[in-house]
């Protein structure tokens, strides 16, 4: 799932501390790195650092575990 980085989109991750990166996941594996479904995770990786209005999009694992 894709959703628009935006002013209100970055005040929810602050507001309620969301968690949505493969480093915040319970099938993400510290040592080799990587997902332990072996999905590619290149776009699931730590949030972009992107002013709203950029037009960039943030996108969210399926499989995604809070850990």
């Amino acid at each position: 799932m894709r959703v628009r980085v935006d002013g209100s989109f970055l005040v929810e991750i602050e507001r309620f501390d969301l968690r949505f990166t493969c480093e915040d996941c319970s099938f993400h594996v510290r040592a080799r790195d990587a997902c332990a479904h072996a999905w590619p995770d290149a776009l699931h990786r730590q949030a972009p650092d992107i002013p709203p209005g950029e037009g960039a999009d943030v996108v969210f694992c399926k499989e995604f575990e809070l850990a």
